[in-house]
């Protein structure tokens, strides 16, 4: 005879491996051929909701002016970031891309930050840069490398990252992202910047300063 407590345990291993079979048979790519994002509409998802494909255009797939420089001047860190995601190219939706062209000014940097929901892969279009990422703790370990024109480099998804133009000319580099919205998180502003104020008590122990300097600094990042 075979007793309850075996009857009980096949059953739950019968349903695990169901439940195992029916992820299995998710399909987490695409169902059609495009998802225009609707920027009208007023359905909240992950993501954006479908426009009607009867009236997408080719302009929903198309964006212009990457050959024009940022203007590096309206940042104390000297760069300007031009974003095209899907809020610039609407048929982006869904497709897990995205690109960004980042100009430098003769020493600018792109600030520390992370992108939560990317890895990027960045190509020196002109000038030189130093780049780098930090590991994840306990290891906090700096890999970092100068790129001249033609060079290729990837920051993993969530990891901080920077670049900074080595050069006495102006920099571009274009990065491509795996994702439609990567966010970005500059750790400075995220910090300093918070609204509202984190506590000076707590990032004076976080960063072992005293409050006073805390204090400045989050004027600085108003």
């Amino acid at each position: 005879m075979v007793s309850s407590s075996s009857k009980i345990l096949f059953i739950c291993f019968i349903v695990s491996t169901m439940t195992c079979f029916v992820a299995l048979a998710t399909d987490n790519n695409p169902l059609q051929d495009f998802c225009v994002a609707d920027a009208n509409s007023p359905v909240l998802v992950n993501g954006l909701v479908c426009k009607d494909p009867k009236v997408v255009t080719e302009n929903d797939f198309f964006t212009s002016g990457l050959n024009v420089a940022g203007d590096t001047s309206k940042n104390l860190v000297g760069s300007n970031v031009t974003t095209v995601n899907v809020a610039r190219i609407p048929g982006l939706n869904t497709l897990g891309i995205s690109l960004v062209r980042i100009d430098f000014a003769p020493w600018g940097i792109n600030a520390p930050h992370t992108h939560p929901r990317a890895t990027e892969i960045l190509t020196v279009i002109q000038g030189t840069l130093r780049v780098g990422f930090v590991t994840s703790n306990p290891e906090n370990r700096h890999i970092t490398k100068v790129l001249n024109e033609g060079d290729v480099f990837v920051f993993p998804q969530g990891l901080i990252h920077y670049q900074q133009n080595i050069g006495h000319g102006n920099a571009v580099a274009i990065a491509g992202l795996n994702s439609q919205n990567p966010g970005v998180i500059t750790i400075a502003n995220a910090v300093f910047g918070a609204n509202q104020d984190i506590s000076a008590d707590i990032l004076a122990k976080a960063f072992q300063l005293n409050r006073n300097t805390v204090k400045d600094l989050q004027k600085r990042f108003d």
